[in-house]
């Protein structure tokens, strides 16, 4: 999956590191924020060019050499009476220099985050979602191990959302979270399986160019139990979760619009990553593949030409007024074994974000066909266009 912390940046600096006023003659004061990155400046961060030596259970940490980097967690969850929820946790790190700059104030830092929480309760058919931005220092925000705490245990917390390893072994994790909108989660995960390296060996390249790349990594079936609030109401659930972990300095090509992402869990055992990035000339990025990743753990590579998505319907928002796919049928073909087609099925029409930076789509779907099962699906693009955002 391929974030977009890096859209909301102008946000982070009016919010995080301060404001240009602007009387607009009306009685109004409006406030505006510019942030430019130049080349130079881009140049002293890292960038994934080939593939790194991964360590578990240090790289769930942070890599503060990369500008960007985010920890997502998107699970299908249910009642012992069977009733569904998907929730997404996701915690954005990025750095607006490339180099810390000492100081005594525990306010000066060159990291910020942002957090996005939602949670789809599908017999209500409500959605609820919310956002938050923190500097990441005076301990509101924060991602360790890093390079300055390499022996902390991993936490990565934005105020009281969080998502740590209680033990520090990498065998669990727990995330909690309460939003003012009305939900909240508890939440105990543990991996069934262990990190799948996508891409090549775990570098993800998004476009032809090299450094258009990132390090990208998933634990993709996560065993899940805990509780959740909706509304006045609590549910126990259990099921399981879909976590990605990707950092990178820059990705995108200049050409791209945005991205249809699928992370998939088959009743099988199996899981799936397909993904197509859209272009400004309506074709697709060939960079950027798949995997397969089968009930042992093993992995496939999946190049773009081994799998199709094809749109079966469509959703109009009546908060954006972007035209979405709403429904998928998509064909594999791996290298090893028979060829399958399925469809993935939004469980909710509505699961748009769409009050921040950025505007995108992030549900859960139900699959049917030769494979079925759960998952999660991100669209971005349908309102602004990504180019130019990375």
């Amino acid at each position: 999956m391929w974030k977009f912390v890096a859209a909301g940046i102008g946000i982070f600096a009016v919010v995080l590191l301060g404001f240009s006023l602007i009387d607009g003659g009306d009685g109004e004061v409006r406030a505006s924020a510019v942030f430019v990155t130049s080349p130079d400046e881009v140049a002293r961060y890292a960038r994934a060019t080939e593939p790194k030596r991964w360590e578990f259970p240090r790289d769930h940490g942070a890599h503060l050499a990369y500008q960007t980097e985010w920890w997502y967690f998107t699970g299908n969850l249910t009642t012992e009476q069977g009733r569904h929820f998907g929730y997404q946790f996701t915690v954005f790190r990025r750095a607006i220099t490339p180099e810390a700059v000492e100081s005594p104030s525990e306010w000066r830092t060159n990291q910020i985050f942002l957090a996005h929480f939602t949670l789809s309760d599908i017999e209500s058919g409500r959605f609820y979602h919310d956002e938050r931005y923190s500097r990441g220092a005076a301990g509101l925000a924060f991602a360790v191990p890093n390079e300055l705490a390499p022996d902390e245990a991993f936490r990565v917390a934005l105020e009281d959302w969080t998502v740590f390893d209680p033990v520090g072994d990498g065998r669990q994790f727990r995330i909690t979270a309460a939003s003012p909108n009305g939900f909240a989660v508890d939440l105990t995960l543990t991996p069934q399986k262990p990190p799948a390296l996508q891409g090549d060996r775990g570098l993800s390249a998004k476009s032809s160019e090299p450094g258009n790349a990132s390090h990208y990594y998933s634990l993709t079936r996560i065993a899940t139990v805990g509780t959740i609030q909706a509304g006045d109401q609590s549910h126990d659930v259990s099921g399981l979760t879909w976590m990605d972990q990707e950092f990178s300095t820059s990705a995108l090509g200049v050409n791209a619009l945005g991205w249809d992402w699928f992370g998939l869990k088959f009743d099988d055992g199996r899981d799936l990553m397909v993904g197509q990035i859209r272009l400004a000339d309506g074709g697709r990025e060939p960079a950027f593949g798949g995997l397969l990743v089968g009930v042992d753990g093993s992995t496939e590579y999946l190049p773009a030409s081994s799998f199709t998505i094809t749109a079966l319907d469509t959703w109009t928002s009546p908060h954006t007024g972007a035209v979405y796919p709403s429904g998928w049928q998509i064909t594999v073909t791996p290298a090893e074994g028979d060829p399958f087609t399925f469809s993935a099925t939004p469980m909710m029409r509505d699961q748009e974000l769409h009050s921040g930076d950025i505007a995108y789509w992030e549900g859960a779907v139900v699959l049917a066909g030769d494979v079925t099962g759960y998952g999660y699906a991100e669209l971005t693009g349908y309102v602004q266009a990504m180019t130019g955002r990375f």
